[in-house]
């Protein structure tokens, strides 16, 4: 029997200027993790490794993710401020500054509360509860 030889070819791991154009393409996209690593070529685990010996990879992907929120960003503030949508005005207002619409409550109470009044609408059911006959004594509370 005899064995045919198999080439084996170690990966290395680079930060060659490829990787970190891909690596910077799927963070502006907004991908993030395992999802990044695919889609910039390489297995999670690599992507990770490269990321550990080479710091040049996190600062390609944290300037992919700035530069993805930036356009973004440009994008709906020329549809509010350009286009004059108001819809994209109110959610850029709500989103990035925190902006709320006022809520206000108006309540009038026109009946005026009187004591005597109350009083006698508690002795008034204490008679109907007598009249009924479900009155009970105060010595037995």
């Amino acid at each position: 029997m005899s064995f045919l030889s198999l080439t084996h070819e170690p990966l290395t791991l680079q930060a060659t200027e490829q990787r970190l154009t891909a690596v910077y393409e799927a963070a502006r996209k907004g991908l993030k993790g395992d999802t990044l690593a695919f889609a910039a070529g390489m297995k999670p685990a690599d992507f990770r490794r490269l990321q550990q010996m080479d710091p040049l990879v996190e600062l390609a992907q944290e300037k992919g993710l700035a530069d993805g929120e930036m356009e973004l960003a440009s994008t709906l503030y020329d549809a509010a401020v350009l286009y004059k949508d108001p819809k994209v005005a109110l959610d850029l207002l709500k989103h990035t500054r925190g902006w709320v619409a006022k809520q206000q409550i108006d309540v009038e109470v026109n009946e005026k509360i009187s004591v005597l009044k109350a009083l006698e609408l508690a002795n008034a059911r204490v008679d109907a509860m007598i009249i009924e006959g479900t009155a009970i004594a105060i010595d037995e509370v």
